[in-house]
């Protein structure tokens, strides 16, 4: 595993280091079989407790995010570290799969904005603008359920992806409620169909029903020649 830990406003002894690599080797080996880049940053808050931020690369641009907050940076972690663990054994099967065929997703440019809760940056005024960041990332062509799941894994509010159906915009995100949203703008597109080319060489019923009528009328004028030609 390519592991980075670091610290914010606090030195990270051995002990936590060795301590973190050992919990996460152990979680990844269960799942992959490659290694994988994983990064924990731990940081003592103003109100100092001290806040563990967990991020590991999966593969196929999948990244597992995971934090918690605690009086002391080792049950911090644990937390975080469980969440990982949970998140992994629900999604275990569809994530070997990514893993082993990383990067064949299609992807398109585009930039996305972050609030910044970074507290060595400059501070708004009261009442102002919050502070925001724009990035350049990667929109993956996705079905709507590798969408979620990236959702989950990644602790996202929300996910901006492709749709492989008609290669259009779509977003899943975290509802009030608890549940996962899903907006496809393409729904709501009615999309008419021109007629077949071949329906307009075929008679309608009325031009059926025509020509049968037509038929009939005919033979008795033709009678009618007949006879008034046998009087002379």
């Amino acid at each position: 595993m390519q592991l980075t830990v670091k610290g914010k406003h606090l030195d990270v002894g051995d002990s936590l280091r060795e301590h973190v690599r050992a919990n996460l080797t152990h979680t990844a080996g269960k799942y992959f079989r490659d290694p994988v880049e994983a990064t924990v940053v731990f940081t003592k808050e103003k109100n100092r407790r001290y806040k563990a931020d967990i991020s590991i690369h999966v593969g196929s641009g999948i990244v597992l995010q995971a934090a918690s907050e605690a009086d002391d940076p080792y049950p911090a972690f644990d937390v975080a570290s469980q969440r990982v663990a949970t998140r992994l054994s629900r999604y275990k099967d569809r994530l070997r799969d990514h893993h082993r065929q990383e990067g064949l997703s299609e992807a398109a440019t585009a930039a996305y904005t972050t609030f910044s809760s970074n507290e060595n940056e400059a501070e708004t005024a009261k009442g102002g603008p919050a502070i925001v960041a724009e990035m350049q990332t990667q929109v993956p062509t996705l079905a709507v359920s590798d969408a979620v799941m990236r959702l989950e894994l990644g602790d996202l509010p929300a996910l901006l992806f492709r749709n492989p159906g008609h290669g259009g915009y779509n977003m899943v995100y975290r509802r009030k409620d608890g549940n996962i949203g899903w907006v496809d703008p393409e729904n709501g597109k009615k999309k008419e169909k021109p007629a077949p080319a071949a329906a307009a060489a075929k008679p309608t019923k009325a031009a059926k029903t025509a020509k049968a009528a037509a038929k009939p009328a005919a033979k008795p004028l033709k009678k009618a020649k007949a006879k008034s030609s046998r009087r002379k």
